[in-house]
């Protein structure tokens, strides 16, 4: 179960934001093998691509927005393989692509669209799952449909344990349901407590307030502070082929800076 670690850079934006070389170096320091990216922080792709070879740090993948690949594929994704990033993903879509709107067929289209695009410049495009997925259309959970309709030659899993579990499903099981065709395992720990809010997340830069009732039940955590089961989950990965886990944590906790929360996880990883 040893694999190469990767961190989310969303997970640490506070500081990229102010000092994108420093904050790479940090990561580095702490002994990630790689780093997920999530935007340029104001950077050219060439920009970025120097700051990553004078720290040393390989860029795995990115988390892309859809609409963003979709408008230009061809210069979207000739920048993130300019980088050496494997693999691109889609890491969110809004209201209008997602399961109940008429949107969500397009989603799938658009899939393949950049699969094919991606495959064309050496890259994979993978799907990064939140909780929303796992609405049912005709029994089956939308996230399923995803990866029914849109072939593993174009399209493969970054399942994120946390909206996995969230959902109701074991991430381990769910890991090893996508044998062959989850390359990418992200690694996101969490504490609950009663009921979910209704806003756990946020997207597009956008404040989403979490409900006033629930307000304090969720808190995201470093990995292997919350109620995942990640001895599980790594074996699940293994057995499903995974080559990178990425951890991600949205936000920080437990009274630790974001890079602080960052060492935690990988400092818990190391110990497995």
């Amino acid at each position: 179960m040893k694999f190469p670690i990767a961190l989310q850079l969303y997970s640490v934006r506070d500081l990229l934001e102010k000092d994108l070389e420093g904050g790479l170096k940090q990561v580095k320091e702490l002994g990630y093998d790689g780093v997920e990216l999530a935007g340029l922080y104001d950077h050219t792709a060439a920009e970025v691509k120097e700051i990553l070879d004078r720290v040393g740090i390989q860029a795995v993948s990115a988390h892309v927005p859809f609409t963003d690949m979709l408008e230009d594929p061809e210069g979207v994704l000739s920048d993130y393989a300019m980088l050496g990033c494997r693999y691109v993903a889609i890491p969110y879509v809004s209201d209008e692509y997602r399961p109940g709107h008429e949107g969500f067929k397009d989603l799938i289209e658009g899939a393949k669209v950049l699969g094919e695009a991606a495959k064309k410049k050496g890259m994979t495009l993978l799907y990064h799952n939140h909780d929303f997925e796992f609405a049912l259309i005709d029994g089956e959970y939308a996230l399923d449909v995803l990866y029914r309709e849109v072939p593993a030659s174009l399209l493969e899993t970054e399942l994120d344990i946390c909206w996995v579990n969230i959902s109701g499903e074991d991430p381990a099981s769910y890991i090893r349901k996508y044998a062959g065709r989850a390359p990418v395992v992200h690694l996101k720990d969490f504490m609950l407590k009663g009921d979910k809010p209704e806003q756990m997340y946020q997207l597009l830069g956008k404040e989403e307030k979490q409900n006033a009732r629930n307000e304090g039940n969720f808190e995201f955590r470093p990995v292997g502070s919350g109620l995942q089961d990640i001895p599980s989950v790594l074996a699940a990965s293994a057995d499903a082929g995974a080559e990178w886990v990425v951890v991600e944590q949205d936000a920080p906790s437990m009274g630790k800076t974001s890079m602080e929360c960052a060492k935690l996880s990988i400092d818990y990883l190391r110990t497995l």
